[in-house]
């Protein structure tokens, strides 16, 4: 630990943790399943593994909590380490960001959002790997965490929508996407930045200019950065998603239904991939 902590590196630590983490989940998993097998031998040398990895995360982070700003720091202070560095892990900055935008969204604009309304730096290359980070999580130990960045699915096939993250404890139905959803969705997250943007009017020119960028896709929703009304995009956004809102929430929640019925618990958060598509060739 003396090499992590020497260099005063939250975003050194903060990787660590992460590693750790997936370790631990790794072992307990391999653990269960050796006692299930009854390969007792094997399951006490797990054991060992599992015990020096859990100690080695609390001295990570022990090391962590060393490094964090005072409990008076201001809220960009807490949420940047020395040098700026990001205090929170990616899924968890990724995770603030899409509960804001309310729906599945692209690797560019959760960074734009989170970027825009949160502390600290988010950057697209830290989401690259971050979906299969989590199903690989997910299926060493099933429901481990509180929530998982998983993927968006396509409601004919039912499989991962390309370029498109989600949040596990969402309904079924918002992270379904059909053909009228990705208007939809951008509507709702116009709506959702509004509100954001008009509950907290300090905001900064980023968040500015992004509420900007969704009126201007938006009929009668604003003719000027300078002068525009969040009520005023909102009421726009609300008048264009009741044209497409029902068709949609109806395709989206028989497509749900079908996941639910036909997919297991990690292909409902990860997508079906080809087994299924192949199924359905099949029995056509």
């Amino acid at each position: 630990m003396q090499e992590l902590t020497g260099s005063g590196s939250v975003r050194v630590v903060t990787e660590h943790l992460e590693a750790l983490e997936r370790q631990i989940e790794t072992l307990r998993a391999e653990v269960r399943r050796a006692l299930t097998s009854g390969d007792r031998d094997r399951a006490k040398g797990l054991r060992a593994e599992l015990r020096a990895a859990e100690r080695a995360w609390e001295e990570s982070l022990a090391a962590l909590d060393a490094e964090a700003p005072s409990p008076g720091a201001s809220a960009a202070e807490r949420s940047a380490g020395p040098g700026g560095g990001v205090l929170l892990p990616a899924r968890e900055q990724v995770h603030q960001a899409l509960t804001l935008l309310g729906g599945p969204a692209a690797p560019r604009l959760v960074v734009a959002v989170h970027d825009a309304f949160f502390a600290g730096s988010l950057a697209v290359a830290r989401l690259t790997s971050l979906r299969r980070d989590e199903e690989r999580s997910f299926r060493s130990a099933p429901f481990a965490r509180p929530y998982y960045i998983c993927a968006a699915l396509t409601a004919d096939l039912l499989a991962p929508a390309r370029g498109l993250l989600a949040v596990s404890t969402w309904p079924m139905s918002r992270r379904i996407v059909g053909p009228l959803s990705p208007r939809v969705d951008y509507l709702t997250a116009a709506i959702r930045i509004a509100d954001r943007f008009r509950d907290f009017p300090d905001v900064n020119g980023e968040a500015r200019l992004l509420l900007w960028r969704f009126a201007s896709n938006i009929p009668r929703a604003s003719d000027d950065v300078s002068t525009m009304d969040p009520d005023e995009i909102t009421a726009a956004a609300r008048a264009e998603l009741a044209v497409h809102e029902s068709a949609d929430s109806g395709l989206r929640g028989e497509a749900a239904k079908r996941a639910r019925d036909q997919l297991d618990d990690a292909e409902q958060l990860f997508g079906s991939g080809l087994r299924l598509a192949h199924r359905a060739n099949v029995s056509g």
